[in-house]
């Protein structure tokens, strides 16, 4: 039995419903699927249904984009309980982050003569969780670009001229978070980060495991993560990202996480929140 990590959803920036991607999941053969929507549990009640009438085992997660000295990185939340207090609060306050941020972006695309508006993108994502995918969506439809990915290179990447910086929660306060809502705190796709020296400080905040096994890592990247997974006594996991159609093609299943891993975050769930 496989398992697939790194999932998301029209609930952020994927284009499937939670019915839609479990259907692909079990076209695959998936045996367990998790939701990592980013900064939204919003899909997990739905998604964790859609599992249950398939026969596959649900982990609900999230995907947390956080700030450690100064550098941006993504974690990954599993095994979150979907009701606890602090949890939700802390995405509200961050969703609300992503809606200023898409009328600052607008903005910057209005002075470069872009006629595009914020409440227009605002309702192309239908979403609690607004993201620059949705803004070069708008700018697609509209005929400002041809593609996402000439959105995202021309205004919308760091450094171009729509770009603006997002508030984010530490590191830190992101493993704090995760471990408060009986979660495992796992480092994303860290092979694109180029920059292993994260990995030791976001161990001594907590860190519980790494993704190791990802659609943008080569072989030696994933054998790389492995040894220093063991290094620091880290769970493995591993994930496709599947955004849907959103970056051309869905890669849900494209990255098969053998269940003995599985196993493992389960047992240090079990054992972290002393029910082992």
């Amino acid at each position: 039995m496989y398992a697939d990590l790194h999932l998301h959803t029209l609930y952020s920036d994927g284009t499937y419903t939670p019915e839609e991607l479990v259907d692909y999941g079990c076209a695959r053969g998936l045996g367990v699927m998790a939701l990592t929507d980013h900064d939204t549990v919003d899909g997990c009640t739905l998604m964790s249904a859609a599992c249950d009438k398939q026969g596959i085992e649900f982990i609900p997660g999230c995907e947390f984009t956080v700030e450690l000295d100064g550098f941006e990185l993504h974690l990954l939340g599993y095994f979150l309980d979907l009701k606890y207090e602090r949890l939700n609060e802390q995405l509200k306050k961050y969703q609300s982050v992503r809606h200023d941020r898409i009328y600052q972006m607008v903005f910057k695309l209005n002075e470069l003569g872009i006629e595009i508006d914020g409440d227009e993108v605002l309702n192309i994502a239908n979403c609690n969780s607004p993201g620059r995918p949705h803004i070069a969506r708008v700018l697609v439809e509209k005929g400002n670009c041809k593609s996402l990915d000439e959105a995202f290179q021309k205004f919308l990447k760091k450094g171009r001229p729509a770009w603006v910086p997002k508030d984010k929660m530490t590191a830190q306060e992101a493993i704090n978070l995760i471990h408060e809502a009986g979660g495992l705190a796992v480092i994303a796709h860290p092979g694109l980060y180029h920059r292993d020296g994260v990995i030791g400080p976001l161990v001594d905040f907590g860190l519980d495991g790494i993704e190791c096994f990802y659609t943008r890592h080569s072989t030696s990247t994933t054998e790389h993560y492995l040894m220093l997974a063991e290094q620091y006594n880290l769970l493995v996991t591993g994930g496709s990202d599947c955004h849907g159609e959103n970056k051309g093609r869905p890669l849900i299943g494209g990255v098969k996480l053998p269940y003995q891993y599985i196993e493992r975050m389960k047992s240090a769930v079990l054992a972290q929140n002393g029910t082992d």
